[in-house]
C-alpha cells in the first residue's frame, strides 16, 4: 500500500463492502449496492482510487524496516508506520466508509503491474484487479490514468541518503512508485 496524494479534485466518502480487503492506492469500483469494492471482472468500471485501507494486517510501507540512522552506540534506529492498534489496520472500522479519490488529480502509488515500468510517459493506464496496468484486460474501455513519471524510488521526507537527501519510501512493488494523472 501507498498512495501519495499530490493534488486531488474530489475526495468522496463511500460505504465499503464488508467482505473486501482493499489497500490504499488500489483502483476501486462500486458494487450493485453502491459500496466500494476492488475493481475486477465482476465490477469492471473503475470509480476511483482507494484513499484508505481495509485490511486485517498492516500494509503500511516500511513497517519496522526503515533504518534511519544509528545511536551513539551504533545501534540502528528504525522508523515505522502503523494505524491505531484498536483498528487492527482497518482504517474503515469505525465508520465502514472509505475515502475514494476521483475526478482528477495527481498521485504517486506502488499499486501497478510490472509492465507499467516500461510504459511511455502519458501512456494510458487501465484498472486490472485494483492495480494500474497497460492493457485493458477487463474490457471496460475506461482509461483510469495517464503515466506522468516512470517507476522509481520516492522520497519519504525522512533525512537519509537514498534519494535527494531522503530515505526512500518503502512499499509493495519493489519499493518503487509511479506518478499518474487520474482521468476518471
Amino acid at each position: 500500500m501507498a498512495l501519495i496524494e499530490r493534488y486531488h479534485v474530489v475526495a468522496a466518502v463511500r460505504d465499503v463492502a464488508t467482505s473486501q480487503i482493499i489497500k490504499e492506492g488500489q483502483i476501486v469500483s462500486l458494487d450493485t449496492n453502491g459500496r466500494v469494492v476492488i475493481q475486477s471482472n465482476t465490477n469492471k468500471y473503475p470509480y476511483g482510487l482507494a484513499g484508505d485501507t481495509k485490511n486485517t494486517a498492516s500494509s503500511m510501507p516500511g513497517i519496522g524496516t526503515a533504518i534511519i540512522g544509528a545511536d551513539a552506540a551504533g545501534v540502528a534506529i528504525t522508523a515505522s508506520f502503523q494505524n491505531r492498534v484498536s483498528d487492527y489496520f482497518d482504517e474503515t472500522k469505525a465508520s465502514n466508509k472509505m475515502t475514494v479519490y476521483h475526478s482528477g488529480g495527481e498521485f504517486a502509488t506502488d499499486m501497478f503491474a510490472s509492465n507499467v515500468a516500461t510504459a511511455a510517459i502519458m501512456a494510458p493506464l487501465y484498472g486490472v484487479n485494483g492495480q494500474f496496468e497497460t492493457f485493458d484486460t477487463h474490457s471496460s474501455g475506461v482509461i483510469v490514468a495517464r503515466l506522468i513519471k516512470a517507476d522509481g524510488a520516492y522520497p519519504s521526507g525522512v533525512p537519509g541518503t537514498d534519494i535527494n537527501g531522503d530515505i526512500a519510501m518503502g512499499g509493495e512493488n519493489g519499493n518503487t512508485y509511479i506518478e499518474v494523472k487520474l482521468v476518471i
